[in-house]
């Protein structure tokens, strides 16, 4: 059983993560994730009975974050929807700073140790601290020792305690400032993700027999028919039943040039309509549609961490601890060894506890890795999580399959041979008009390669051979259109055809006219995109198709395959997996793209299992860790390019904060840095970690 809840007001990452461990915690539930960029929180459990009572799930909350609020987090809203900051709670920081800061003022114009001075500079501390003290007590009462409130809290205690009254009032009014700078910070974040995935229809026009009815788009059922006029968003896939007109879908697949549909064409939830009116049937209920797939696995990719993530959370668990215990030394140790005064290294362990807060690392890099997944949305490619998107940085083998992956996966006439005497156009006419009648895919690519319209008044008669071809009479010419089996039948003896793929022959009259070849292309983008593979670092590229020898070798001739593996079943692609994984260097990974029901399982098997979704089966989307939604080669290098700005720019803030904070803290411990640089050190660092991480959405 899984339930969502809505964390309203959420801002402290160290915060979200102490919460998480908590509801964890809880007899019977089997999982607790918090996402903080999202403000979510799941709980799977392992029946509906044993799911948390909502009051003891808000004491947790409150515990940590007294302001923010929970509520139950129906799958119809957008987890990232705009949330206004209360301009109570705004006011109300404001105000606490300007007043703390008065007071803070006037105490330093009063006298040296006079008793207004220490009373102006306790009543500033006690009116910009009181929130932070408030919120490291009842941490403290529910055993958290080791978070943000209690490091701040103990540390201007401590200052007040030795009589520096103006560094502990620093402490308190810039810590706050920093709590409203790293609130600004994230809300900035979360709102630069929330535009790339402002994709959710508000509403659908529902058809009845009374007119349309504006309605919740949870609330149509496949089947039903729905309207979507010019400048609306599509609410629900389906297929055009009536109108037509062009879709912009780049919010969708990141495709700049709008989509013409008409009646019998499909149409994307998520799009726009950007002219005409369109009645649309339904065939996927909202929890099913595209645009709810694209939502559901964005904002659930942090679920899925990466090790970086994870090595984050556990550093700052044995971190903390760490850092209070060298600031309790660094205060006691060298006044028992030298037996000098207490005041000046009690002050040096103080310094060393504020700076040695780990907000910097510990938001700065799930919003890293957040935003490169909102990134690679916005080209139309879906990571579902960032343990995939972390995994991408050291791919070595990329093994592809063939048909509707490289290739287009549908049958086109891909050359002409018209027989002496004959021309490429009487051919392909001839041909056409052969046809006409029959709905196979073959006859389909030859009156889509003719391109006009069929003059059914020329046709006097059609016969199909059964697995031979159409005997056809046009305008009075008897017309042969098949195998060679149905030329030799004849006494036609045909051309031999060197060329890859489907022969159709054709005859006029009992003479031999030439030959059609039908055959599958390769997508314009593929072989760019192989060569960009490599020029990126991977090392070996691998088809597994189940077509036929001569057709895969062409088609890797052509790509610059390095190994090609043909007349494959399902289980045999399993096997090459299998040892393709056995066979990759030490710490890389092995990707594997596809497209068809018989892909799914090696691309659960792979490392990284890539499916193209645009006309990708259900069963390899979701088997798959990375849907492409436009079906395009070319977006596999973009991604990895994503994946290693992300990885850089994650390690960036790690070696950061790790770095300036190190440097900073020696200051202390040597005397050399004060609060006041320590408090700027730490808000300066987080801000600039989270900045950092704004770069991957540009």
């Amino acid at each position: 059983m899984e339930k969502q809840y809505k964390l309203s007001g959420l801002g402290c990452p160290v915060c979200a993560s102490n919460i998480e461990q908590k509801i964890n915690d809880i007899p019977g539930v089997r999982n607790a994730t918090v996402n903080f960029a999202t403000q979510t929180l799941e709980i799977e459990t392992e029946s509906e009975n044993e799911i948390p009572l909502f009051s003891e799930l808000e004491e947790i909350v409150h515990t940590y974050e007294p302001e923010t609020t929970l509520k139950e987090y129906s799958p119809a809203e957008n987890s990232f929807e705009k949330e206004e900051r209360k301009p109570k709670k705004f006011r109300k920081r404001i105000i606490t700073f300007v007043l703390s800061a008065i007071l803070a003022i006037a105490g330093s114009m009063q006298p040296e140790a006079s008793a207004m001075r220490i009373f102006l500079f306790l009543l500033a501390y006690l009116i910009a601290g009181i929130r932070v003290i408030r919120k490291a007590i009842n941490s403290i009462r529910h055993g958290n020792w080791f978070d943000e409130n209690f490091l701040m809290s103990i540390a201007s205690i401590g200052a007040v305690a030795i009589g520096e009254f103006p560094e502990a009032v620093a402490v308190m009014i810039f810590y706050e400032v920093g709590e409203l700078l790293q609130e600004s910070a994230v809300d900035h974040s979360r709102k630069s993700i929330a535009s790339l995935m402002n994709i959710r229809p508000d509403y659908a026009n529902l058809v009845t027999g009374d007119g349309t009815l504006r309605v919740n788009p949870v609330d149509v059922k496949i089947g039903d028919l729905i309207q979507v006029k010019a400048g609306e968003r599509v609410p629900l896939d389906g297929i055009v039943e009536e109108g037509r007109s062009m879709l912009d879908t780049s919010a969708l697949t990141g495709e700049s040039v709008p989509r013409e549909v008409f009646p019998g064409d499909p149409s994307l939830s998520g799009s726009i309509n950007q002219s005409g009116v369109l009645t649309i049937r339904v065939n996927r209920t909202f929890g099913e549609s595209t645009v709810n797939r694209i939502l559901d696995m964005v904002e659930n990719a942090s679920e899925k961490k990466a090790a970086t993530e994870k090595f984050i959370t556990k550093f700052s668990k044995i971190y903390t601890p760490i850092v209070i215990g060298l600031a309790f030394l660094i205060a006691v140790i060298p006044p028992l060894i030298g037996g000098g005064s207490w005041s000046p290294w009690l002050y040096r362990g103080l310094v060393f506890l504020v700076i040695s807060c780990p907000c910097a690392l510990v938001i700065s890099i799930p919003l890293g890795f957040i935003g490169g997944i909102g990134k690679a949305s916005k080209k139309g490619i879906l990571v579902k999580g960032s343990d995939y998107l972390e995994a991408l940085n050291n791919v070595s083998i990329a093994a592809f399959d063939k048909t509707g992956t490289l290739t287009k996966g549908t049958y086109n006439v891909t050359k002409v041979l018209p027989a002496s005497g004959f021309s490429e156009s009487y051919l392909l006419e001839t041909a056409a008009y052969a046809e006409a009648y029959a709905t196979h895919p073959i006859a389909k690519s030859i009156l889509r390669a003719y391109g006009k319209d069929i003059d059914f008044n020329r046709i006097e008669e059609t016969e199909e051979i059964a697995g031979q071809g159409i005997r056809a009479s046009v305008q009075g010419k008897k017309v042969l259109i098949g195998n060679r089996k149905m030329m030799e039948g004849a006494g036609i003896t045909p051309s031999q055809v060197t060329e890859n793929g489907t022969v159709i022959d054709v005859a006029v009259d009992g003479i031999f006219a030439g030959s059609l070849i039908i055959s599958d292309e390769v997508k314009e983008d593929s072989l760019s995109a192989l060569k960009k593979l490599k020029t990126l670092g991977v090392r070996e590229l691998v088809m597994l198709t189940g077509d036929k020898r001569s057709v895969a070798e062409e088609v890797g001739k052509k790509l610059g395959i390095d190994r090609i593996y043909s007349e494959l079943l399902p289980d045999q692609k399993v096997e090459i997996v299998e040892q393709l994984l056995r066979e990759k260097p030490e710490k890389t990974t092995l990707m594997f793209v596809g497209d068809g029901m018989n892909d799914a399982p090696v691309l659960a098997l792979a490392d990284i299992g890539i499916a193209m979704g645009k006309l990708g089966s259900d069963a390899a989307i979701e088997a798959a860790d990375v849907v492409i939604l436009t079906d395009e080669p070319s977006r596999l290098p973009a991604l990895i390019e994503i994946a290693r700005k992300t990885h850089r720019i994650v390690e960036e803030n790690i070696i950061l904060a790790i770095s300036i904070k190190v440097l900073i803290m020696t200051f202390g411990a040597a005397g050399i840095a004060g609060m006041w640089m320590a408090v700027f050190a730490d808000v300066g660092v987080m801000l600039v970690a989270v900045l950092n991480s704004l770069r991957i959405l540009k």
